[in-house]
């Protein structure tokens, strides 16, 4: 049983034979999956030491300690909080040694291949669709709003293979190479005025059967797995006290008294409370985790997560008045990563859009926490039953 003293030991080790300041970051982070201190909730050889997954920060604690670099999570972020707890469930051993350590380090970024035009909030209508062809299938269709597409390597895809079914049962899941023939990435521009996003044109895209993941028409159930770990890793990221939208906010307050008014100290006070409340939470959402897979109480937190950003940007440009009008940088970009919280107040208010969208609408969401967390009776759903192809379009 692997406890947290023989943690502290593996990790001095780690840091005796490769020294943070002289040992370059790539070839750190390869040593310290090797080692099993990647996730330690892992199992050995795929980046961790079967421990249980509270015990990941000690380990954390002492790298951070010895100035110790970290993967970038926040570039990495679909790659570590949806491909790989799937990849991990679903994947064969072959899948899980291929692709869990280069995600992990951030050698091969991911993106997912969900959402489509026509089905957004209601992703099991996709139309993608996957023909078996000899030992692989050939894919073709259109996803939308894929975060990092531009910079990813794979992607996390599900598509229809079997249109006479109803829509849940006909869909599979694969890993998609975005660097194949077929694949096609074209930019979003934003309301921020950056290309995060991006649109995703697949033509006659051949993907090997041995990048399926899970059964072939079972790809719904594989990707409520994706769906869970999405909503926790959106809405229930590790902060400190005052991180996320509200400490730029309590700043200004802070650092600008002139700017003070009874009404905006009120509704500060209670966003800086509710804030910490959805903080609090995910904290125990996180310790959850420890003893299983993410349930639907996932889904409540990112809720929470996107009214709170919503709520707090909007009293923080009110707060700073004409100043708050003003915009750092229109220049059309893609970045790498996504920022939440950075650049200026404006940015951050109209960037917060997004967040009831983003993961699962805000909509779905309420749906899923009043059946799944509280079992209020379902809406009536008269196409459950209907074959995809006679669903109407």
């Amino acid at each position: 049983m692997t406890d947290a003293e023989e943690l502290r030991r593996r990790t001095r080790g780690l840091l005796a034979d490769h020294p943070p300041a002289t040992t370059d970051r790539p070839d750190f982070l390869k040593a310290r999956f090797n080692a099993g201190l990647a996730w330690v909730h892992y199992p050995e050889g795929l980046g961790g030491l079967g421990a249980p997954r509270s015990l990941q920060a000690v380990v954390d604690a002492e790298l951070e300690a010895a100035g110790a670099p970290d993967n970038d999570p926040r570039r990495i972020g679909i790659g570590l909080g949806m491909a790989a707890p799937t990849i991990l469930r679903y994947g064969t051993e072959e899948q899980q040694r291929r692709y869990l350590r280069p995600l992990w380090t951030g050698e091969e970024v991911w993106c997912q291949l969900f959402s489509e035009p026509g089905a957004g909030s209601d992703l099991a209508a996709l139309g993608t669709r996957a023909v078996r062809e000899g030992d692989g299938w050939v894919v073709n269709g259109q996803k939308v709003w894929t975060s990092s597409a531009h910079v990813a390597r794979w992607a996390i895809l599900i598509a229809r293979t079997d249109p006479d079914v109803p829509k849940h049962q006909g869909i599979t899941y694969f890993v998609c190479d975005m660097t194949d023939p077929g694949v096609e990435v074209r930019p979003l521009r934003q309301i921020t005025g950056e290309a995060e996003f991006n649109e995703v044109f697949l033509t006659d895209v051949r993907i090997p059967d041995s990048r399926r993941l899970g059964e072939v028409g079972d790809g719904w159930r594989v990707a409520q797995t994706t769906l869970m770990n999405e909503r926790v890793s959106i809405g229930g990221m590790r902060i400190p006290r005052e991180g996320g939208m509200i400490g730029p906010a309590a700043r200004t307050w802070r650092e600008r008294p002139d700017l003070r008014t009874h009404d905006l100290y009120q509704r500060l006070l209670k966003l800086w409370v509710e804030a910490e409340v959805a903080r609090l939470t995910g904290e125990r959402l996180r310790q959850q985790l420890v003893a299983g897979h993410p349930g639907p109480e996932g889904s409540g937190l990112k809720l929470a997560f996107a009214r709170l950003n919503q709520e707090i940007s909007g009293l923080e440009v009110e707060l700073l008045g004409e100043e708050g009008m003003l915009y750092d940088d229109w220049t059309m970009h893609r970045p790498e990563l996504v920022d939440f919280t950075g650049r200026d107040a404006g940015y951050r208010y109209l960037r917060s859009k997004g967040n009831s969208i983003e993961g699962g609408t805000s909509e779905v969401l309420l749906n899923i926490v009043a059946e799944r967390v509280l079992g209020l009776p379902a809406e009536p759903r008269t196409d459950k039953d209907v074959a995809w192809k006679d669903l109407a379009r």
